[in-house]
């Protein structure tokens, strides 16, 4: 059995993430990843100090809200961006800048699988199995992706939307949501 198309967007997709994350060492991805989160709650979290101000530059609630934010968080990304740039150099440059690069390389190859995987699951839900290519159906490597893509939904929760939204507003799962629950008289 040759190997098909999909074996060698998999093959080529881990190889150059992979020998990107090589060249930029384990510390550097871990902290990249880190700063878009770091970032992300930056503006979750000040968005609310930034929007009186912007309300002085539009009449709408929801631009002013979005503009905070997107400015937060473009602000945060840069400043820690340069924080874990330097502390990432300096790791590299450092005895264990062939251990980080090495842990880069496995770290790199792992994304870059599961990069396919999803696509894979996207691929998956879009096409229907009969419908799918030949190169598709008859890759070395589908099984293995399908296998990875089911651990991966498993490994979601039941109510993926619901869980989320209850986190970010704080809540414990356990507890109703407050328009979900009973109106007291009063």
């Amino acid at each position: 059995m040759p190997i098909t198309l999909l074996d060698g967007i998999l093959l080529g997709i881990t190889l150059f993430s992979a020998v990107l994350a090589m060249v930029r060492g384990f510390s550097r991805e871990v902290l990249a990843v880190a700063s878009w989160i770091a970032a992300a709650a930056a503006a979750y979290f000040l968005y609310p100090v930034l929007t009186p101000f912007a309300m002085n530059y539009t009449s709408s609630d929801k631009i002013a809200m979005i503009g905070s934010a997107a400015l937060i968080f473009l602000v945060a990304l840069i400043l820690v961006s340069y924080i874990t740039m330097r502390i990432a150099d300096f790791i590299i440059d450092s005895r264990v800048g062939a251990l980080d690069r090495t842990l880069g390389f496995v770290f790199g190859a792992a994304r870059g699988v599961l990069l396919v995987v999803v696509a894979m699951l996207f691929f998956n839900w879009l096409v229907a199995a009969p419908k799918q290519p030949e190169w598709v159906v008859t890759a070395k490597s589908k099984p293995m992706l399908d296998s990875l893509g089911t651990r991966l939904i498993n490994m979601l929760p039941d109510d993926a939307d619901a869980t989320i939204l209850e986190r970010l507003r704080g809540q414990d799962t356990d507890e109703p949501l407050a328009e979900d629950a009973p109106a007291t008289s009063g």
